[in-house]
């Protein structure tokens, strides 16, 4: 597995390199797909980490969330917060400075069982949960993937699984603006049940660790290394390009629910 870092460009205004953020989750996979599936037979490392976070607060749409019943719309446009929307389920989230983001891609060999989603939950959240427990012991997964500290939530997951891989990312708060998110998102449409029908200010929480400790230990957790190839790194990009072009960067993707 490859540790990725990816570069934005300074000239890029915000609204699109958030756009681009969510295209690299999506360009990971589609990337590792694409060369598994011309070649099956291939031992080029396909699997891959990143750790980042948006540089300006967005709320970040489920691929099936309905925008009008999940976000504040009024309140996000009277603050040109932007709404947008990622390849994978679950409800709707906030991210910015202080919500750090971790996204995974693995290849569903033949010889594992991952491709089942109860067993792709466990072993993700088994090694994010690990990672964080390093610094924090007392942090707990709850619900399907939630994972908790002290009764509040700090991360939520999805995932999609494609042909050869599957992607799977979440949330980790350390410094997020929770009163902000609370003001983002309307009360969610689906609560598991350790809940007990908090309000979202209520129910989430930040949690105190070293961030670049923690990218050391679910690098060690999910065996990545430190070094990218840099021609997969450019791969990626050039696949997050077209994402761009044909998805992320149209409003039809964002708003179609």
């Amino acid at each position: 597995m490859q540790l990725l870092n990816f570069e934005n460009d300074p000239a890029e205004d915000s609204s699109m390199r958030a756009r681009r953020q969510l295209a690299r989750d999506e360009a990971m996979l589609q990337w590792a797909d694409q060369v598994v599936g011309e070649d099956e037979s291939t031992t080029m490392d396909t699997d891959s980490l990143r750790l980042w976070q948006f540089d300006q607060p967005t709320v970040v749409l489920g691929r099936s969330s309905k925008i009008n019943e999940e976000v504040n719309r009024r309140w996000c446009r009277e603050r040109r917060i932007e709404v947008l929307r990622r390849c994978t389920g679950g409800a709707s989230v906030v991210g910015g400075p202080g919500c750090w983001m971790y996204s995974v891609v693995l290849r569903l060999l033949d010889e594992t069982s991952i491709r089942k989603i109860d067993v792709a939950h466990d072993y993700v959240m088994q090694r994010v949960l690990a990672a964080v427990q390093s610094q924090l012991p007392n942090a707990e997964r709850k619900g399907i993937c939630d994972l908790t500290f002290e009764n509040r939530k700090f991360s939520g997951n999805s995932l999609r699984v494609a042909r050869h891989h599957l992607l799977y990312h979440g949330t980790i708060l350390v410094d997020s603006d929770l009163d902000l998110i609370q003001s983002c998102l309307d009360f969610a449409p689906r609560q598991p049940e350790y809940r007990q029908q908090r309000s979202h200010r209520e129910f989430i929480g930040n949690i105190n660790v070293d961030v670049p400790q923690l990218t050391l230990d679910l690098a060690e957790q999910f065996g990545a290394s430190s070094k990218p190839d840099s021609s997969v790194v450019r791969s990626i990009e050039e696949v997050a390009d077209e994402l761009l072009r044909t998805r992320y960067g149209t409003e039809e993707w964002h708003v179609r629910r």
